[in-house]
This record gives C-alpha cells, sequence and structure tokens, in this order.
C-alpha cells in the first residue's frame, strides 16, 4: 500500500497534469495541513482516491463548518467531508483495515487560530482515547496513523515558538505506539534535511510539499 502525504505547500509535481501517471499506484492520501481545499479537491478529483486531512494555523477560513464531536464508536454515520476529502480533525477513523487518528493545529504563539499550548493539545489526544480503546479491545491495536499538523517536540521541529512541537505527542508515541506520525508545518528547502525519523516504535514523517510512504517495504 502507497500513502501520498502533503502539507504546507502546493506541489508542483502533485500540482500537475501529470498527476494521474506520477501518482497511479497511490492507495491513500494524507493532508497535514496548511493547505487550500481547492488543491485538496484537485488531488481528490484526479486521483479518485480517499483523502484524509487536518487544518494547519494556516488556511483556516473553512475550520468553522467542521463540527467536533467525541470519536466514540457510536459515530461512524457522521461523516463531514469537504471537496470530497474526510476531516479527521481530533477524530479517529479507519480506511480499510488501516486506523487513522488526527489532529491540527500548531503551538500556540500569538491570538491565531487553531493554536494550543501543550496542556490544550494534551486535551484533544484525550478526546480520542475512548475510541483508541475500543479499537484495542475489537482490532487488537489502538492506532496505525497519528496525523498531526506540528511535530512532537524534539522530533523535526524549530527552536523558535511557533514550530516547536508538542511534548504531548511523545507520551501518545509511547503510550499508544501507532506505526506512524506524520506531520507537516516544518519547510524543508535543502534535501538534506532530516524527513524520517524513528521514535521508539513510531516513525515520524515529515510530509512537507510530499512524501509517499510505501509500506510493502
Amino acid at each position: 500500500m502507497k500513502i501520498l502525504c502533503i502539507s504546507d505547500q502546493i506541489d508542483p509535481l502533485v500540482y500537475s497534469p501529470h498527476i494521474k501517471e506520477r501518482f497511479a499506484d497511490i492507495d491513500l492520501i494524507l493532508s497535514a495541513g496548511d493547505l487550500p481545499m481547492d488543491y485538496l479537491d484537485y488531488i481528490i478529483s484526479m486521483l479518485n482516491k480517499p483523502l484524509y486531512f487536518i487544518f494547519g494555523n494556516h488556511h483556516t477560513k473553512d475550520q468553522k463548518f467542521f463540527k467536533k464531536f467525541l470519536p466514540i464508536p457510536f459515530n461512524e454515520t457522521r461523516e463531514f467531508y469537504a471537496c470530497g476529502a474526510i476531516h479527521l480533525g481530533t477524530k479517529v477513523k479507519t480506511e480499510g483495515d488501516f486506523i487513522l487518528a488526527g489532529l491540527g493545529g500548531s503551538m500556540r504563539y500569538n491570538k491565531g487560530a487553531n493554536q494550543f499550548t501543550d496542556f490544550e493539545m494534551y486535551i484533544e489526544l484525550i478526546k480520542l482515547v475512548p475510541r483508541l480503546l475500543w479499537n484495542r479491545i475489537s482490532r487488537g491495536r489502538y492506532v496505525d496513523i497519528l496525523l498531526t499538523h506540528a511535530p512532537p517536540l524534539g522530533i523535526h521541529d524549530k527552536k523558535d515558538r511557533c514550530h516547536t512541537g508538542f511534548k504531548c505527542y511523545l507520551w501518545f508515541m509511547k503510550v499508544f505506539k501507532p506505526k506512524y506520525l506524520v506531520h507537516g508545518h516544518i519547510h524543508l528547502y535543502d534535501l538534506r534535511d532530516v524527513r524520517c525519523t524513528k521514535w521508539e516504535n513510531t516513525i515520524v514523517v515529515n510530509a512537507y510539499s510530499h512524501y509517499v510512504i510505501n509500506l510493502g517495504e
């Protein structure tokens, strides 16, 4: 299975008339935030594959249209779509045999939208726990991929307040052991910059621009 991960930049390799040929073998798309909705719409229209997304700390004007509710096992009929994409913010969902969870937003650095302190993001994580426990009982595991906008503290993050990672994500990875944590927010301008890091049982992936995860490797 191949997963196309995107975030933060409209990539000319993706936003291209050759997208079908270039990404013909993609099975799933994950958007880690800060991308306009019409870009997601284009990708879905061209690839016709499921796309799950979260909001970052930019491009948040449409966030008000997405209601929040407790991610308990009884909400499978309450899907919220945008341009064919599925909003994963503070939710847990399944796609085929995969369990996905999502948390949008960045560290609070001013009075902008979708920003959190580490404690506030910890509360967002706690909202996922009922569904995660249900997954452990019914599927034998909590979650396969956690999709976030900001990175974990000390992994791919920066020293400035805006780009500092969340410490609570380290707790989440240690307790719930996702196979992957896919984030955005941290721009990569050098091909030598680290994009993938193994931490405990989780591979942390920076989705900036685009990156393909091949689960068959």
